[in-house]
């Protein structure tokens, strides 16, 4: 049985966010959420219960507003066990046809937001010498596919800069994992999830036939959300949970078919990169 704690997830208006928010409330933990939306995002949790939920408007793209975030889940709630940053968004499309603006947006959301989350909260996990905290990465992150470059770049980010957050807060009595799901059926492949960028340049028929292959996954992926939710809960539960979590048999698969080759290629490169050093 999940010991109640006090849980706050970013992105929670839809999609996994939503999932996880109602199934933590089902659950009798306390949650507060966020959205852009406080009042859609109640409408879509139906529950107002203003003793175990807490939805927020909040600008993830500014630090105040985070912050302010966390103190009135502070003040709610007396503590926070559990952060979810889960808010982020897909893009798909070449290198050449994105934007630096549309980059440094991706980045702001799924990476920029993930971290200044986290700093806010550490304050006061410290001070608990306890909490946790669950980044939502990708396998993207890890083993990317052809038109998915930048959004494969902020995944990775998160993913690195979870592992080493683990290693700077572990004295505290602070954990970290980051969750590397594959696809599920979240809505992440419509729109207002995806933006989705598409070329006119001659070639790049590898990016142009692996956008139409994801396009045409949308709402039969294998992933189950309500699955995943119950995994974050079983999660909070471990004395010692992974720092990395792929969750999906492709991203089970996709994952072990880089770690070999990668194994095969550090091996086959072995007295090129040892011979680098001073001799």
């Amino acid at each position: 049985m999940n010991t109640p704690k006090v849980w706050y997830v970013t992105g929670a208006s839809q999609g996994l966010g939503l999932t996880l928010v109602k199934k933590l409330l089902t659950n009798g933990h306390r949650v507060a959420a966020t959205s852009r939306d406080a009042h859609q995002l109640s409408q879509s949790v139906g529950l107002i219960d203003s003793t175990r939920f807490l939805p927020l408007a909040v600008d993830l793209t500014n630090p105040d507003c985070i912050d302010d975030s966390i103190q009135q889940t502070l003040a709610a709630f007396g503590r926070i066990d559990v952060v979810v940053n889960n808010a982020g968004y897909g893009m798909a499309g070449t290198v050449e046809d994105i934007s630096e603006q549309a980059i440094r947006n991706i980045f702001n959301v799924n990476v920029m937001a993930t971290i200044n989350v986290t700093k806010s909260v550490l304050p006061i996990m410290r001070s608990q010498r306890s909490g946790y905290v669950i980044n939502i990465g990708s396998v993207a992150g890890f083993v990317g596919a052809p038109g998915w470059s930048v959004y494969s770049a902020t995944k990775a980010a998160v993913a690195a800069f979870s592992e080493v957050l683990a290693l700077d807060v572990k004295e505290f009595g602070i954990k970290v994992t980051v969750a590397e799901p594959s696809g599920f059926r979240t809505g992440f492949l419509t729109k207002g999830s995806l933006e989705f960028i598409t070329t006119n340049i001659d070639g790049y028929e590898a990016v142009k036939k692996t956008q139409e292959r994801y396009l045409a996954m949308n709402g039969e992926q294998a992933g189950d959300p309500d699955r995943a939710a119950e995994i974050f809960m079983e999660l909070a539960e471990s004395p010692e949970p992974p720092i990395h979590l792929f969750l999906g048999k492709d991203a089970y698969n996709r994952a072990s078919e880089k770690l070999t080759a990668m194994s095969a290629e550090l091996e086959e490169w072995k007295s090129i990169t040892i011979g680098a050093d001073f001799k």
